[in-house]
């Protein structure tokens, strides 16, 4: 409303001072409405290991910074002959954590927290962890700055959100010895004025909990553990695959879908070119980037 011609109405005083004030107002909440000018960059290292850079702040997450070869492949998965990781990385560890501000640890598996990046890391870096005992085990490994990730969190200028998930499906969870190998694990929202949410789902496959997560959060960019990891004499996988690839771009029909977590350890079934062909079949592939090992993305 134009206040000038406002004015010229024979209304009291009072109500002018209201409405001006009342505008005055709305102007300051649009000003806080948030809005993306800034691009937010993720490098995708390797398997789950990437880096997120909201302005001046990087994250670093899920590092798994070991020689190729030097473990061996996980048990009772599939192809477990092989041994891991499948590909050395791009760059040398230290290079990857320069300028690293912080860790995020989603959990505690060998393929997103090994004992290369243990030694690598400086032993201050904060690192945040999604429940206390992941906490522990990692403050005995010599770190003295881990924080618990228990709901909301800021660093640096970015509100992290714990997002929840499960790492398999519900058969896999009913076999307890299954079940405590798989345990928890979480995912991670990211937010900061000016910038775009991006949603790092973690290790699961797709639930009621990665829908509300998108539905609540209404990320820009979605990134997917995609690799369709499977263990033996268990149907399904126990993280996303191309079909859920496909959903995510149903469900967030205005986000970009990252999938990592590929061609790096031996029980991912699913290859980077396999989902590059069911993605162009989809006709997605412009929402879809499946970046290679080293490759870094703005948004």
């Amino acid at each position: 409303m134009n206040l000038v011609n406002f004015k010229t109405l024979p209304l009291a005083l009072s109500v002018i001072t209201a409405v001006a004030s009342s505008q005055a107002s709305a102007g300051v909440e649009a000003a806080k409405a948030p809005v993306a000018v800034h691009k937010v960059d993720l490098q995708q290292v390797r398997n789950a290991t990437v880096k997120i850079t909201y302005g001046d702040t990087t994250f670093l997450i899920d590092p798994m910074l070991a020689k190729k070869g030097t473990y061996p492949g996980f048990e009772n998965t599939y192809r477990s002959n092989l041994r891991n990781p499948l590909v050395d990385l791009t760059e040398p560890p230290a290079k990857i954590i320069s300028g690293v501000d912080a860790v995020i640890v989603t959990h505690t598996h060998l393929d997103h927290w090994d004992d290369a990046a243990q030694k690598a890391l400086p032993k201050d870096i904060p690192l945040f962890t999604q429940h206390e005992d992941d906490a522990k085990l990692i403050r005995s490994q010599g770190f003295k700055n881990v924080r618990v990730l228990t709901d909301e969190a800021e660093f640096g200028g970015v509100k992290l959100t714990k997002a929840g998930g499960q790492h398999g499906t519900d058969e896999m969870y009913a076999a307890p010895p299954l079940a405590k190998l798989l345990g928890e694990a979480m995912g991670v929202v990211f937010q900061a004025p000016g910038y775009k949410t991006l949603y790092l789902a973690g290790d699961t496959i797709w639930r009621k909990e990665v829908d509300q997560t998108i539905e609540k959060y209404g990320p820009e960019i979605i990134v997917l553990n995609a690799g369709k990891a499977k263990v033996n004499g268990f149907e399904g996988a126990i993280i996303m695959g191309e079909e859920d690839v496909l959903r995510a771009s149903k469900a967030a029909t205005n986000a970009k879908i990252v999938a990592v977590h590929m061609d790096a350890v031996n029980h991912m079934s699913l290859t980077r070119e396999e989902l590059r062909t069911y993605v162009h079949g989809h006709g997605i592939e412009s929402r879809v980037d499946i970046p290679e090992d080293g490759a870094s993305l703005e948004f």
